[in-house]
């Protein structure tokens, strides 16, 4: 899916430091800082009921925002955001400018479609695992798509599906892939629920402890007359 419009209005902002961001928190608005761009780093503040409404939507984390600052608009993606620990406030941003002629790495969520109409979906006794919910993609700005569908409709138990079965939009890639098969990792997985059940516990099984080797094979030894 290619991206859509997603705006954010934000203001300059002089005062720094740890008294200033208090004071903006305050006031209710969060310290940010745009970057990158082959421009100066900016400090901005941006109102932070707004903000966590948009924070809310799965596009926010992986999609080019028109970041308006003093009424003009940049491209940004986001980069870093720092919650409050248990309360529900955003306390610093980062974001990213991104240039349209430059190629960019995002991570994309991954959304799993017609899994219930799967032979594996339909399969009684049947888990199917997401390994992955998202991967970094790489493209030009007007290519980053705010999500990438899945499509699991022809999955069938045993089946393993991995990244370089993706169908991509035009113009993304996976760098992954480009450091051979051990970087192709699985995103999917089908199998019956005992096989799943005897794997987890395999590795229990298997370890036994040195001590209680050695024990044994004294028992088992013949006694000396």
């Amino acid at each position: 899916m290619a991206n859509k419009e997603h705006k954010l209005v934000a203001a300059s902002r002089k005062d720094e430091g740890k008294g200033a961001s208090r004071r903006l928190r305050r006031s209710g608005h969060v310290p940010a800082i745009v970057y990158g761009g082959h421009k100066d780093p900016l400090s901005i503040q941006v109102e932070h009921n707004h903000l966590w409404i948009a924070s809310q939507n799965e596009w926010f984390y992986s999609a080019i925002l028109d970041l308006e600052v003093d009424g003009k608009v940049q491209k940004v993606l986001l980069r870093d955001m720092q919650r409050h620990p248990f309360k529900q406030q955003i306390l610093h941003m980062d974001f990213l400018r991104v240039s349209e002629n430059e190629a960019l790495r995002a991570s994309v969520p991954l959304h799993f479609v017609n899994q219930g109409i799967s032979p594996a979906g339909k399969s009684a006794g049947v888990v199917v695992t997401h390994e992955l919910n998202e991967v970094e993609v790489t493209c030009l700005p007007k290519d980053l798509p705010e999500f990438i569908e899945v499509d699991l409709a022809g999955l069938k138990v045993g089946d393993i599906m991995h990244l370089s079965e993706i169908k991509l939009p035009k113009g993304v890639t996976i760098p992954a892939l480009a450091h051979g098969k051990e970087h192709d990792l699985a995103i999917v997985i089908a199998k019956h629920a005992r096989v799943e059940a005897e794997e987890a516990a395999a590795p229990e099984s298997a370890e036994v402890p040195a001590a209680k080797v050695s024990k044994d094979a004294g028992d088992a030894a013949p006694k000396k007359k």
